[in-house]
């Protein structure tokens, strides 16, 4: 066990008319950047919330670094730091005091300020620390939160969407903080809206649907499993206006003005097939792009039986 961060076994969650976890049960490895996905309703924040002592499980458990999260809460939640979803702070302290409360209410004394003042640094919030929190945009809210999960030294952080709303700028710096983090040690475990964070950031990939865990791979190994890829063509506006062959619009992913999105299976469909059928139908073309499947493709074919849509996919897979 000691090479386990967090270690899920036969988690079960049941509300009045609902189940919400069925019997869940995998490990996440001691540093290890782990992403844990799956679409609306799925469970992912209920396993969370179980893992972080703010709901219990109808049945089965959950350890933090060996620590059972009912049995030994105080060492699994000192272990733990979570990052939550919601801006959840109190307004009438400023940022360094609330961060040196939470740092009280993990059982830190003054031997931590020097580390507040350095995680102040690094989030970029060294001149708001006199700052009343209420006062912060939306973006360095979503830091102080990180720092507050921090105070303690925790070895397991979980990141619960935390660039949710954040500009481009914010979110590229909190991937380079994480990666840091990671790299020094700490587990990292991120739900997230985005899809391409987490195949940017994770080493292994979690994907929960109906509170069920049906995948859990290495991100290449998930990537390279399924034997596909796209062919973008961009056609002339000048072309004929028929349907394309029946073999090509078999093929079609997606169409936006003149490009079409194909889905080609390797070893079955032939990008000089495709291209010939077009051409032979009067059509022009004027660009072509490949590419392998992303995550966001692999999500989406793993889920779409179970009511998760192209669209929710692209911005809205988390429950």
């Amino acid at each position: 066990m000691n090479d386990i961060a967090i270690s899920f076994q036969d988690v079960h969650k049941r509300y009045a008319s609902s189940r919400a976890l069925k019997g869940v049960s995998f490990d996440i490895k001691r540093g290890e950047f782990f992403g844990l996905l799956g679409p609306n309703g799925a469970g992912k924040s209920t396993l969370i919330s179980i893992t972080a002592g703010l709901a219990r499980a109808t049945s089965g458990s959950v350890a933090v670094l060996g620590h059972d999260v009912v049995t030994d809460y105080r060492a699994a939640r000192r272990a733990l730091g979570v990052v939550p979803q919601e801006l959840v702070y109190d307004p009438f302290f400023s940022v360094r005091e609330m961060l040196r409360l939470q740092a009280g209410y993990q059982g830190c004394g003054k031997e931590v300020w020097p580390w507040i003042d350095e995680l102040l640094e690094r989030l970029e919030l060294e001149d708001k620390g006199a700052d009343s929190i209420r006062q912060l945009s939306g973006g360095m809210k979503r830091r102080v939160l990180i720092a507050q999960a921090l105070v303690h030294k925790p070895e397991v952080v979980i990141l619960d969407e935390p660039t949710a709303g954040v500009d481009v700028e914010l979110r590229r710096t909190l991937w380079n903080f994480t990666r840091e983090l990671n790299q020094a040690g700490h587990t990292i475990v991120l739900t997230t809206h985005y899809l391409e964070e987490a195949e940017e950031l994770c080493d292994r990939i979690a994907i929960l649907n109906h509170g069920e865990l049906q995948v859990l791979e290495d991100k290449t190994a998930l990537l390279g499993r399924h034997p596909y890829r796209f062919l973008s063509l961009e056609l002339s506006a000048d072309g004929p206006t028929e349907e394309l062959p029946s073999h090509v619009e078999r093929l079609v992913e997606g169409r936006h003005d003149q490009t079409l999105e194909l889905k080609l299976k390797q070893g079955e469909d032939f990008i000089g097939d495709v291209i010939e059928g077009i051409r032979g139908a009067g059509y022009r073309i004027v660009d072509v792009h490949t590419r392998e499947p992303s995550l966001e493709n692999i999500f989406v074919e793993l889920t779409m039986d179970h009511g998760a849509s192209h669209g929710q996919a692209q911005s809205e897979v988390s429950a």
